[in-house]
């Protein structure tokens, strides 16, 4: 779409700067209300605007005997054995046509605020289905030996509890997270319920924070608390006068990157 060169007629300075709160209302409304924004990896290092950044996982230290370091002469190196690259390379837009009609009954920024709910769920599907789809993509997959709901998820948080690599040497249960399909959800719901008479929404499970996922295809996935990153840039919320119509286009650009930065702290069962 290109821009009106009249387009003080519709958005001035004042509009821009509400269509910028506007949007600073998505934003926050997405950080709250997807599950990938709750759990994905933060720690990277560079700018997203320049269209990547590295996610840095570093050996475990070495436990050696008293003096080997003076010996030697120097420490142990950090051995950046892990390291990930995302690409902010999927970009995605939510453009919607407004009448003038509408426009001079409610005003551009009342409309934005009318719609934001609305985008903002959409941007949540999006963000949590990439997020899921990668994630679940290095999941590895156990079968477990319990016979029941509870005695099956216990034994995918015990499988991530004891893992030891080069990385990790054993994972505390309030650095995981349970994401479970809703179906699920309401089944340990009920259990709970049977336990100490709880109502209302559960976070916990034995305790490791736990998710209703409907925008996962495995019925429960367990994994560490950055086991992968998202990166999203957002660009200015916009209004544009339609080309040879009497319509304003409100624009909502977006680009992201998903990648597993802890492949080996994923697991799930597929059927529970």
């Amino acid at each position: 779409m290109a821009k009106t060169s009249a387009s003080n007629i519709y958005i001035d300075a004042d509009t821009k700067d509400e269509l910028l709160e506007v949007q600073g209302g998505l934003i926050e409304a997405i950080q709250k209300g997807a599950i990938s924004e709750q759990i994905k990896n933060k720690n990277y290092s560079g700018d997203p605007t320049s269209g990547s950044v590295t996610v840095n996982r570093f050996a475990n230290a070495t436990v050696k005997s008293y003096g080997t370091a003076r010996t030697a002469g120097s420490g142990d190196k950090l051995t950046n054995s892990g390291k990930v690259t995302i690409n902010v390379d999927t970009d995605k837009e939510i453009v919607e046509e407004l009448e003038k009609k509408d426009i001079k009954l409610y005003g551009i920024v009342d409309l934005a605020r009318r719609r934001v709910a609305n985008q903002a769920k959409r941007m949540i599907a999006d963000l949590d289905r990439a997020y899921f789809s990668v994630v679940e993509a290095d999941a590895t997959l156990i079968t477990p030996t319990g016979t029941t709901l509870v005695e099956k998820i216990d034994e995918l948080i015990a499988s991530l509890e004891t893992v030891e690599n080069d990385w990790v040497d054993g994972v505390d249960k309030d650095m995981l997270v349970l994401t479970v399909k809703p179906s699920v959800y309401n089944a340990i719901k009920r259990y709970i319920d049977t336990i100490d008479g709880t109502t209302g929404k559960i976070n916990m499970f034995h305790e490791v924070r736990i998710f209703s996922n409907n925008r996962q295809t495995n019925d429960v996935l367990c994994m560490i608390d950055g086991a992968a990153a998202q990166l999203v840039t957002v660009d200015e919320y916009d209004a544009e006068k339609i080309p040879l119509s009497n319509a304003i286009g409100l624009e909502l650009f977006y680009s992201r990157g998903t990648e597993s930065v802890m492949p080996d702290l994923i697991k799930g069962i597929a059927t529970v």
